[in-house]
């Protein structure tokens, strides 16, 4: 049963930001550093500095001969069971990093001639070079040193979604970048049937295809070889009727079949090959249908049908709240991840209903910073369940939660605006006194946007919310 179920959130996995896990078993995904280092919001800029933080502090402890001091950092990086992702078939306890695993990994770092000539930088680098290391106990590294943000994350979800999590309970060990040191915490903690459960953002989760030596050998290390043999006009070089030259690849799998060895030779000699393999390989957001089986357009109804129905006014904006929240996760991940409820700013003086991080790549929430110059690496959401038009004085509240820091782009979701064009005005007029750009949204709009809705392909959305935009800023 997944967590959904077990909480009757009455919602599908395209409608919540975690990965909506079965804690009985393991999902076969993975946390990949090389993956969240690519992305751009907060929290995975936050976790790659730690996960860089550790691994530098590792590698100082291996070159400085400080051996001991270096295995005893390692023998942290045990297999997690918490958030259930990995490779088992039966209970989530598989074939992730046991004890055994753990020195056979450590036993290769320390003889690793890449760790102590600097070829590995990076911890997603290993995968590439050292011996028994596959993307799953990457993945279980991974998972250990960032416990923390997870947990962060985790509490931050059960809070939006009305989980109950159990206090004063001790956290998983997690790696702290300030202090150089694994620390662990008594915190508030997601318990299922006696079980730590971690939540995971489906945004930073991959199956780790992209950042492999498979991938490496064959697209880019064959791929410079075949050159530099038709460039020396070597014995592997053969010729076409009409007289053109070519080098097989498979002739040179004959030649320098893949190992790490050869890998860690060939890119010693050739280290921009590894440069450019860092630099051009990118990996996409898994989209909801490749994280779970499901109809959307069945999806897209329930939430159209129970919009409808429910009652504007103050007795049910806890309800229009949280469908609120699904309806935007829908429209706007991967663009907007990690939704946050009532976060508090100016020392709790002021209150936000929802925010999310700015994790686009492409699109109006990637144009907003880059092209229009307007700071967004939040997106601010405030639902109002009016059964009246908003007023100026709403606009003043939202326009005074605005910073250069957190960003100055927020929506405002509500039932209905009788005289849009006035709204758009109002809008106007703040964004003209560079007090930021608020954005209306109303239930047709979500209904339209929701009806028109394409995981593969966002023109539609793209299109609607920069045309409304283009009214605010440039009208």
């Amino acid at each position: 049963m997944k967590i959904s179920s077990i909480f009757n959130l009455n919602k599908s996995q395209a409608e919540l930001d975690f990965v909506d896990i079965d804690p009985t078993e393991d999902t076969p995904l993975f946390l990949d550093p090389f993956f969240l280092s690519k992305k751009q919001d907060d929290w995975s800029i936050n976790a790659t500095l730690t996960l860089r933080n550790f691994f530098q502090r590792l590698i100082n402890l291996i070159r400085e001969g400080s051996e001991s001091e270096a295995k005893e950092l390692f023998d942290y990086l045990h297999e997690p069971n918490s958030t259930c992702l990995g490779l088992s078939t039966d209970n989530p306890q598989g074939k992730g990093i046991g004890n055994q695993d753990t020195d056979k990994i450590y036993d290769s770092l320390l003889r690793s001639r890449a760790i102590q000539t600097g070829l590995i930088q990076d911890i997603e680098d290993n995968i590439l070079f050292v011996e028994n290391f596959g993307k799953d106990k990457l993945s279980d590294m991974t998972t250990n040193i960032i416990t923390k943000y997870l947990l962060l994350y985790t509490q931050n979800q059960c809070r939006l979604h009305n989980i109950v999590l159990t206090p004063n309970i001790p956290s998983p060990f997690f790696w702290n970048a300030h202090d150089n040191e694994w620390q662990t915490e008594y915190t508030d903690m997601l318990i299922i049937n006696q079980q730590k459960i971690l939540l995971v953002p489906k945004g930073v989760v991959s199956y780790s295809k992209a950042y492999t030596p498979d991938k490496y050998y064959n697209q880019f290390v064959l791929e410079f070889l075949q050159n530099e043999h038709l460039r020396l006009q070597t014995t592997l070089v053969q010729r076409r009727n009409n007289g053109t030259q070519f080098v097989t690849k498979k002739s040179l799998k004959a030649e320098v079949p893949l190992s790490k060895e050869f890998l860690r030779q060939f890119t010693q000699e050739h280290p921009e090959v590894l440069e450019t393999f860092k630099n051009s390989t990118d990996v996409e957001s898994l989209t909801n249908l490749e994280i779970d089986n499901f109809n959307i357009q069945q999806i897209v109804q329930r939430l159209i049908t129970s919009l409808q129905q429910i009652p504007s006014g103050a007795e049910h904006a806890s309800d229009f709240h949280n469908i609120i929240i699904g309806i935007l996760e829908i429209l706007f991940y991967p663009h907007l991840i990690n939704p946050k409820k009532e976060r508090e700013i100016h020392e709790g003086r002021k209150r936000i209903d929802i925010t999310f991080d700015n994790a686009a790549k492409k699109g109006i929430f990637y144009r907003l910073p880059e092209t229009h110059h307007i700071p967004c690496p939040y997106l601010y959401v405030e639902c109002k369940n009016y059964s009246r038009d908003i007023t100026n004085p709403e606009l003043d509240q939202i326009a005074g939660r605005f910073s250069f820091q957190r960003g100055k782009v927020g929506l405002v979701v509500c039932r209905s605006i009788e005289n849009l064009n006035l709204f758009i005005n109002r809008c106007k007029d703040t964004y003209r006194d560079d007090r930021g750009l608020i954005i209306p949204l109303v239930d047709n709009d979500l209904i339209l946007l929701l009806q028109n809705h394409n995981e593969l392909n966002q023109n539609f959305m793209d299109s609607f919310l920069s045309d409304r935009i283009r009214d605010i800023i440039m009208g």
